[in-house]
């Protein structure tokens, strides 16, 4: 596995894509980092991390064989690895709440913020970024995000945690080219956060509106049933409150 290892840089997900500019790198090529100075979410939300407590890195997928319309397929196989991950670790009620935070018992541990470079209309490369918070345990000001040490009540190795998280990446790429992306969409939406349960939704206009999530579509839209209809929205569209 190839691992570079830094003490310190602005974001893992430009490193490895200014990386890509100039450098032979191999499939699953990892950057890790001890401090992620401007780490992202999504939509340009901020990832802090405490310095050399947490798992911050980043993840070359080549040609992941990967229709552009579909590519929400590689949230669902990233937030799947995780979620097996985690497991093997007994980290309890784990969620994923759309469209790829992981949970436990409602708290944030992990974000995925994935970023597709396109040649001929087609993904040639997907530089996948993962935060998950490990070791930290004080999250100041924010009162829905934990870690695994606080769940666990002991530390975790972080080398350890990597290695695992990145052979089960490598082994749902696998099962996707095997079986295709429909047994990873039951599997997905089986652990999606308070599906088929009535929930309180926010829209950009700030207006309130109750609905139950019925499942995602293939183009990654959240569909919400509403009354007598189903709708469907995109991230910027609908906030979940919880």
């Amino acid at each position: 596995m190839q691992i570079i290892k830094l003490n310190a840089t602005d974001s893992t997900n430009n490193y490895l894509k200014q990386l890509l500019v100039d450098t032979a790198l191999e499939d699953f090529c990892v950057v890790t980092t001890n401090h992620q100075i401007k780490g992202k979410g999504q939509m340009g939300a901020e990832w802090v991390s405490e310095k050399d407590k947490n798992l911050t890195f980043s993840v070359l997928k080549k040609n992941p064989s990967v229709v552009l319309p579909q590519q929400f397929l590689l949230s669902i196989l990233v937030s799947l690895s995780i979620i097996k991950t985690l497991e093997d670790y007994n980290i309890p009620k784990l969620a994923i709440k759309w469209p790829n935070d992981i949970l436990s018992d409602h708290y944030k541990i992990s974000g995925i913020l994935i970023e597709n470079l396109i040649k001929s209309n087609k993904i040639d490369f997907s530089v996948i970024g993962i935060g998950l918070n490990v070791n930290q345990e004080f999250f100041k000001g924010l009162p829905k995000v934990s870690s695994l040490k606080s769940i666990l009540g002991m530390s975790i190795d972080k080398d350890e945690l990597l290695h695992k998280l990145i052979n089960n990446l490598k082994i749902y790429f696998e099962l996707y080219a095997e079986k295709g992306k429909g047994v990873l969409n039951a599997e997905y939406e089986s652990y999606l956060f308070r599906k088929d349960k009535p929930s309180t939704f926010e829209l950009p206009s700030h207006n309130l509106f109750t609905g139950i999530i019925r499942g995602v579509t293939d183009a990654g839209k959240l569909r919400v049933q509403m009354e007598n209809t189903t709708q469907e929205f995109n991230l910027k569209e609908l906030k979940l409150l919880y």
